[in-house]
């Protein structure tokens, strides 16, 4: 688990009150196959990232939010990528997830930084490798990787070049009554 500023341990202990809301945004920014919605808006496309070395960046809007994902890669040729984002029900949280669908990408990123605009990251999450065929997802070990209230990036010296997924869920400003 993790969660940006010092608030790991206090998100921790929320995280079986906040699984049950979450779950649903989860599924729902993984969701590849189904179209959006009037009861849940979401967006999916496809992207190429590309090996060489130069910084690439490719982003997607959902109303008032945006992701942005910003990497640097080496190796092989191009992948083919996918950006999904989503909107919770209630229009509480706003989530992004960045992957491989084919689980395992065989680049070597020197940086990554995916960013949220127009809420704060909650969660997030990085993986080495994305579940599929029945593998399972393997994250990233925390040092690796570091969370703000709107980024997550690569930890300079620490990450080791393995990226496949990103996961982000994060909470929309909203009004008090």
């Amino acid at each position: 688990m993790a969660a940006p500023g010092g608030r790991a341990e206090r998100v921790g202990l929320l995280l079986p009150l906040l699984l049950p809301l979450l779950l649903p945004l989860l599924c729902l920014a993984a969701r590849t196959e189904q179209p959006p919605s009037a009861e849940q808006p979401s967006s999916a496309a496809e992207f190429d990232v590309r090996p060489g070395g130069e910084v690439h960046s490719f982003s997607r809007t959902l109303g008032d939010y945006t992701c942005t994902f910003t990497y640097s890669a080496q190796g092989g040729t191009n992948e083919q990528w996918q950006m999904n984002i989503g909107v919770s029900e209630d229009n509480q949280f706003f989530s992004c997830s960045v992957w491989r669908p084919q689980g395992k990408s065989y680049l070597f990123f020197t940086q990554f930084k995916a960013e949220v605009k127009g809420a704060k990251i909650e969660y997030a999450m990085a993986y080495s490798q994305a579940a599929v065929g029945g593998q399972s997802d393997i994250p990233l070990k925390q040092e690796e990787f570091e969370i703000t209230e709107r980024t997550v990036s690569h930890r300079e010296g620490k990450f080791r070049f393995e990226l496949s997924k990103l996961m982000i869920v994060a909470k929309t400003p909203h009004d008090e009554l």
